[in-house]
């Protein structure tokens, strides 16, 4: 999957990126001064494979579900980029 790149022209509205972004259910990966890479997972459904697993393997199938990681849905790099106005 090839990851989107949101290109900012300060340190302000980089900050008011990321916050955005996180408001809108996004995890921080990996942060440094000029750049920061956001991803979002999807969401999981436990009830249905509960109900499952609790019929056939007592649980046990839902328990491992839970430790399987989410897939990624989408991915942001967030870049300050001084040539932005150019």
């Amino acid at each position: 999957m090839a990851s989107r790149i949101r290109r900012v022209s300060s340190k302000k509205e980089f900050e008011q990126v990321i916050d955005d972004f996180v408001t809108t259910g996004y995890e921080i990966t990996s942060r440094g001064e000029t750049s920061a890479n956001l991803i979002k997972r999807k969401k999981k459904n436990h009830g249905l494979v509960a109900l499952l697993t609790v019929w056939w393997t007592l649980g046990i199938g839902n328990l491992i579900y839970a430790f399987i990681p989410a897939k990624i849905e989408d991915e942001v790099l967030v870049k300050i980029d001084n040539d932005a106005n150019a």
